[in-house]
């Protein structure tokens, strides 16, 4: 494999934020006082978590330091508890991705998603076959046909250079060889943001990102 001689590192923070004005997370007065409107969920903003940063697009050949590279290989998504483990993976184009069933129950695990359409039945335990390689690039929404709230998502790149976010919101994404890329953050519940930002061929560039809902036609 060809090794690039020189790498950056790409770290920023990424946030998210309501409109203006709106009723946020915290807020319980007014007419969410009301019996009628008590118990009606909320966004928290300041609560997102599962952000994802990722350049867009092909990056050359891909290739890149080994300690960075991200293995067109096999992942896995837990069932446990009823639900997905992790709710947002983000992999590269070619990866496989393995759904082993940690409960005492049958799940089932499809998608109707463009990217990847897929159905593995009913099924307990980790069957060996019960595996989907992510061939397309785009995001492929996961479902349970029994469990209304399982639900995950695959993020498919076109390249191994993304990070999702720690607690914090902090990311890094080391080795990418220098040159001019459009980098972009991406949530499930949000408009995706994306910056131009110049890796240098040592040393770090330094992106953040506050999404919402914002830069949408208005009607």
């Amino acid at each position: 494999m060809c090794v690039s001689a020189s790498a950056g590192t790409i770290v920023g923070n990424v946030s998210a934020e309501g409109k203006a004005g709106a009723n946020n997370g915290s807020d319980s007065g007014g007419a969410y006082a009301n019996r009628k409107y008590k118990f009606v969920p909320k966004m928290d903003y300041l609560a997102m978590r599962d952000f994802t940063v990722y350049i867009e697009g092909p990056v050359g050949t891909n290739s890149a330091p080994s300690t960075n590279v991200v293995s067109v290989t096999t992942k896995r998504v837990a069932q446990h508890g009823a639900m997905f483990s992790p709710h947002v993976l983000p992999v590269m184009v070619g990866t496989t991705v393995e759904w082993p069933n940690d409960d005492d129950i049958y799940h089932n695990v499809f998608s109707m998603s463009d990217a990847k359409q897929f159905d593995l039945g009913l099924y307990k335990g980790d069957p060996p076959e019960k595996k989907v390689k992510f061939d397309k690039p785009g995001r492929v929404d996961v479902f349970c046909s029994i469990h209304e709230n399982m639900h995950c998502i695959v993020l498919v790149l076109e390249n191994q250079y993304f990070a999702s976010t720690d607690d914090n919101g902090d990311y890094k994404i080391p080795n990418v060889p220098p040159g001019t890329y459009k980098l972009k953050a991406w949530h499930e519940r949000l408009p995706a943001d994306e910056k131009e930002i110049i890796v240098p061929a040592d040393g770090e560039v330094k992106a953040d990102f506050t999404l919402g809902i914002k830069n949408l036609p208005q009607y």
